[in-house]
């Protein structure tokens, strides 16, 4: 197994803006407290990928956990999308069908794909609006999405669900639209081989950190100093210096990178026995997630 010096989180947004409020990132190194990359105003995606793309060539250590599902359901249905000739057979080709058909939405977003005539079909948009190919209930789930609600380790949503707060749909979307375009720069795990050296992507998701942070299950979310001091106690990190602002967005990303530093040296964590090879190509894994 190999170690790295460096844990980012980056919590990601699917917003229609160039520089959402929403995405925030944090760095936590072998020593010291976890700390906030805050360009100004804000980060945008084009600034996330330039900035991934600067580790790929610099080769840094770092483990990077992106907050969002890097695929789609596909082995309940043995497809992304049923009845869609275009639907891609795996989850690398699902992150470049999605770009293309997106490929003059600005800032990565991805109003084409869910205003196309096939694929708009399996999403819920909002409440009067629904698919006629979008399931009952919840939504389609991938297999981890499965396994953590039947385990009790999280309890995922469904990617094709565009509505409430829970809604993880888009922010996975432009997600990825952010890793086709780093065309294969840095590896994304379990997609590709994990390399001896460099930066790594991981799928994360920061309620598994928080809970393993001490936060009680339903109430995750943390927007004080004094919450963030005790989360950060419990994953044995220091504090960062004082925020402008105790926002769930900032704090997310310093209590997932510092569990990261944790979680990063336990093997199981990267092998998974519940992953089998094809839910790996096809609808990737949470990391964490056992």
């Amino acid at each position: 197994m190999r170690s790295f010096s460096q844990f980012t989180c980056v919590d990601w947004s699917g917003a229609k803006t160039e520089r959402p409020q929403g995405i925030a990132t944090a760095i936590i190194g072998l020593d010291g407290p976890p700390a906030l990359l805050s360009p100004s105003p804000h980060w945008s995606r084009a600034d996330i990928v330039a900035w991934l793309l600067d580790l790929a060539q610099k080769e840094k250590d770092m483990l990077i956990g992106f907050d969002l599902s890097m695929s789609f359901p596909y082995l309940d249905q043995n497809s992304y999308f049923p009845g869609w000739s275009r639907s891609p057979n795996h989850a690398k080709a699902l992150w470049g069908e999605v770009d293309t058909i997106c490929s003059n939405d600005p800032h990565l977003t991805v109003h084409s794909l869910l205003s196309h005539d096939e694929a708009s079909r399996h999403f819920r948009h909002s409440r009067d609006h629904v698919g006629d190919l979008f399931t009952g209930g919840i939504g389609r789930l991938r297999e981890v999405e499965r396994y953590q609600r039947a385990t009790g380790q999280a309890n995922s949503a469904s990617c094709f669900n565009l509505v409430g707060a829970a809604q993880v749909g888009k922010s996975s979307l432009t997600g990825m639209r952010m890793l086709h375009h780093l065309q294969g720069a840095i590896p994304v795990w379990p997609f590709d081989p994990v390399p001896d050296h460099g930066p790594v992507i991981v799928e994360i998701y920061t309620t598994i950190a928080a809970l393993a942070a001490g936060q009680p299950k339903g109430r995750s979310k943390v927007r004080d100093r004094k919450a963030l001091k005790r989360a950060l106690e419990q994953l044995n990190a220091s504090m960062p210096t004082k925020l402008v602002h105790y926002d769930d967005h900032s704090t997310d990303a310093l209590i997932t990178a510092a569990w990261m530093k944790q979680a990063a040296r336990n093997p199981a964590l990267w092998n998974p026995p519940a992953m089998s090879k094809s839910i790996a190509e096809k609808e990737g894994w949470t990391f964490g997630v056992v």
